[in-house]
């Protein structure tokens, strides 16, 4: 591990778990509820966003576990992962506008998946520039990212049967 992540061996290691079953609890609720899902123009996009911001923690924490990986490498990973899940982010929710349905969670979607990406966007660029403080802007990506998925996994799994 490198001497910069020094102490974060184990937030990564517990950041790996936790999106591994969050982004499991996400396939479960998509295929009890694949047919609704489906039946709802804007939702597949919904669970698509989901889907790409868990394993966007996922791959982040697995590449903080890379043992002797410099900082700046670390924090290229880490910002093009968080740019990657925000354009195509981005990209399904330009779409999702078009449904009139999913206008008025649209909003909602957009604030939840930019505080969950923009967080490693900065971190990456606080590492690759030498600022060890980048690392304490993953928390917060993490934790929202977590949230978003919850609650997009909650909608998919029981506010679609409402």
């Amino acid at each position: 591990m490198p001497s910069f992540s020094a102490g974060w061996e184990n937030f990564f290691v517990a950041e790996v778990g936790a999106a591994a079953a969050l982004t499991g609890l996400l396939f479960v609720a998509v295929s009890i509820n694949l047919t609704r899902i489906l039946a709802i123009p804007h939702l597949p996009s919904r669970a698509a966003e989901t889907l790409l911001v868990l394993v966007g923690v996922l791959v982040v924490a697995t590449c903080g576990l890379v043992p002797e990986q410099g900082r700046a490498v670390f924090g290229c990973e880490v910002g093009a992962t968080g740019v990657v899940v925000w354009v195509a982010t981005v990209r399904t929710q330009v779409r999702a506008s078009r449904d009139p349905e999913a206008r008025q969670w649209l909003l909602n979607r957009v604030l939840w998946t930019q505080a969950a990406c923009l967080p490693f966007v900065i971190s990456g660029a606080l590492l690759v520039s030498g600022h060890p403080s980048g690392l304490y802007w993953l928390v917060p990506g993490v934790l929202v990212s977590f949230a978003a998925g919850a609650l997009n996994a909650w909608v998919l799994l029981v506010e679609i049967l409402r």
